[in-house]
């Protein structure tokens, strides 16, 4: 009787504790249930070459400049197993930015990956670089990665 009363109480304090180390970990987002809004800046038409993928990240009117990641997945049309991820740095007043060569035209898409404040927000947008052949372009009409199995 002692083993099972000292192993819920064990049980117990584990819990307890992992809740405490969670809401250690949420506290950025206390006393607000504002979401975390993610806007990509990148122009949906880029040129071939080296360009700078940039998204702004708020919650309500305040800029986010303590974002815990902000990562760019990049991958081309009909290629989302080959996509490949940079990190963003903060630049200026929420606003994350990296550098991404692309080599040749094609249809890309990509992901904004963004943890911030106890939440996770992945915005897609396509991007044309270049002039693409059309004909060869297969969509990509996935909303987010999570449901894909690619997280």
């Amino acid at each position: 009787m002692k083993k099972t009363i000292a192993a819920l109480a064990l049980a117990t304090m584990t819990l307890v504790g992992c809740q405490e180390e969670e809401a250690a970990h949420t506290n950025h987002n206390e006393g607000t249930l504002e979401e975390v809004v993610v806007e990509i800046q990148t122009p949906e038409e880029l040129p071939v070459g080296e360009v700078t993928l940039s998204a702004k990240v708020t919650q309500g009117d305040q800029a986010v400049d303590d974002a815990d990641s902000v990562e760019f997945e990049v991958w081309e049309s009909g290629k989302r197993d080959e996509g490949t991820k940079v990190d963003a740095n903060l630049t200026e007043d929420g606003v994350y930015e990296a550098n991404y060569a692309f080599d040749h035209d094609g249809v890309y898409y990509m992901f904004a990956h963004t943890t911030a404040r106890g939440l996770h927000v992945m915005p897609k947008q396509e991007l044309k670089v270049g002039s693409p052949d059309m004909s060869k372009v297969i969509l990509d009409e996935s909303d987010n990665s999570m449901s894909e199995g690619h997280h």
